[in-house]
């Protein structure tokens, strides 16, 4: 069973979703700032059904949130790398708070594998790369080997509305 974003415990079985959710998730996808009224309209349904769907995919986990898709070159964190961790067994969730104070890090999973670990982080250059694996990631008692990808090019898979 997944646990809940916040780490305090295990989710409730996800309820089903009909066409209509499905729906507002891509368009909510493609654009995060759409109106209730425009979401509405756009799925055939009142904007009390749309409030409302929405505040349940929200309450359900489905919707963890809404936020900007960045460009992280022009917001200055240039260089972006795929961390990989092998870590101490069972340290997974003292590993990941500490993860998540990491400047740049922008996605972290347990993975099965080669590695325990797959850590996204986003730096300004090279050198802040460096220190955040040399200075900070391997200075974490539980992590007990690093291996760092540099990534070339990205592209977000998102929709784009």
């Amino acid at each position: 069973m997944a646990e809940s974003p916040d780490g305090s415990g295990p989710l409730s079985a996800p309820r089903p979703l009909d066409a209509i959710d499905q729906d507002i998730l891509q368009m909510l996808q493609a654009d995060g700032r759409a109106s209730i009224r425009s979401v509405a309209e756009r799925v055939h349904v009142s904007r009390a059904n749309a409030y409302a769907r929405i505040n349940r995919l929200i309450e359900d986990g489905v919707i963890r949130g809404f936020g900007a898709r960045v460009n992280h070159e022009r917001a200055g964190h240039g260089t972006s790398a795929y961390i990989t961790l092998k870590i101490v067994q069972n340290s997974w969730r003292t590993v990941r708070e500490q993860l998540r104070q990491l400047p740049g890090a922008s996605h972290i999973a347990l993975v099965g594998g080669d590695f325990d670990v797959l850590l996204l982080v986003h730096t300004p250059d090279n050198r802040a790369l460096r220190e955040l694996v040399l200075t900070r990631l391997q200075a974490i008692p539980e992590v007990l080997s690093t291996r760092t990808l540099l990534v070339f090019e990205e592209e977000d898979l998102e929709p784009q509305g």
